[in-house]
């Protein structure tokens, strides 16, 4: 059977551990695109001469050449700025929009039949984005968000706790920012409520170290972002289309009236198959979870107010 072609733009941390995850799984052939052509070939150089250590038949390139991703089944975006410490992931939405808005528009040329999935931040405005340059169906562009605001999520209840991450069920909702929901009500520990753990007190400040999650890893590092977490929940995503797994993931997906919300990209559960984001999944919520949500929903809507690309 022969393997599908994924395309990755941007050559960066994200984007090279994004396609040494797919290589080393056997997922796909890929296609890693940046403006640096040389960064891109030595990168992928290297992925290649690692899949041979690692019994993987997939293939890489580098390339500047965006004519490459023609015929791609996905394509993957973390081209972008990345934040600095105290920038906040909004602070970027200029930037970023104008990098999206070319590399969308090419995409639409060279890979239109393919599934778009967004990693630039701000992640729920460069979904938007992308989705209207392209004018695909809303179903074919997502963006990775929730995947990885609940990795996280589990993480720290897991440390806080002393249990291993993998007993903790648990989800986060909303943008991709300060304002995202983690369902306190729906997280449990091995099927035990975790407030049957841990006190409000506790809970709380596992709440607010999973928001500021993103921002503590920039400031330990002072001259970059989190990739490693980002790129396994992109190709989490991406495994999930391939394999048609139907497998309910919290993405940031177009919302049509579900959660009383529309015309906006906003991280819920949703079901990933071939046809990329193929149902979104809608359950009832507490009063104060669905306040929660309306306040993070406005956060994203303010920030695509100030896209002039669309405007």
């Amino acid at each position: 059977m022969s393997l599908k072609k994924v395309a990755v733009i941007g050559a960066g941390n994200v984007g090279a551990e994004i396609a040494n995850q797919i290589v080393c799984r056997e997922l796909a052939n890929i296609v890693l695109i940046d403006k640096y052509g040389d960064i891109a070939k030595g990168k992928a150089l290297d992925i290649l001469t690692s899949a041979a250590l690692k019994n993987s038949s997939s293939s890489i390139i580098g390339s500047d050449d965006f004519t490459l991703v023609t015929d791609s089944d996905i394509v993957i975006i973390t081209a972008g700025l990345p934040r600095k410490p105290g920038m906040s992931r909004e602070e970027l939405v200029e930037a970023n929009g104008n990098i999206i808005s070319e590399i969308v528009t090419n995409i639409k040329k060279f890979a239109p039949n393919s599934i778009i999935i967004i990693v630039t931040n701000p992640l729920d405005v460069m979904t938007y984005l992308a989705y209207k340059i392209s004018g695909f169906k809303p179903e074919k562009v997502l963006g990775m968000a929730g995947v990885l605001d609940t990795a996280r999520f589990k993480t720290f209840i897991a440390e806080e706790l002393g249990v291993t991450a993998r007993d903790v069920n648990a989800v986060v909702l909303g943008g991709h920012g300060d304002e995202m929901v983690p369902l306190i009500d729906c997280t449990t520990v091995a099927g035990i409520p975790i407030k049957q753990l841990a006190d409000d007190a506790t809970i709380e400040k596992i709440v607010e170290r999973t928001r500021k999650g993103g921002i503590e890893i920039v400031n330990l590092l002072k001259t970059g972002s989190a990739y490693y977490a980002p790129a396994v929940s992109a190709v989490e995503m991406t495994e999930a289309i391939i394999k048609d797994k139907k497998s309910i993931m919290p993405v940031s997906v177009y919302l049509q009236g579900e959660y009383g919300l529309n015309d906006i990209y906003f991280g819920v559960p949703a079901v990933l198959g071939t046809g990329g984001a193929e149902k979104v999944v809608e359950f009832k919520l507490n009063n104060d979870a669905l306040e929660k949500l309306k306040t993070s929903a406005n956060v994203v809507r303010e920030t695509i107010e100030k896209l002039k690309c669309i405007k």
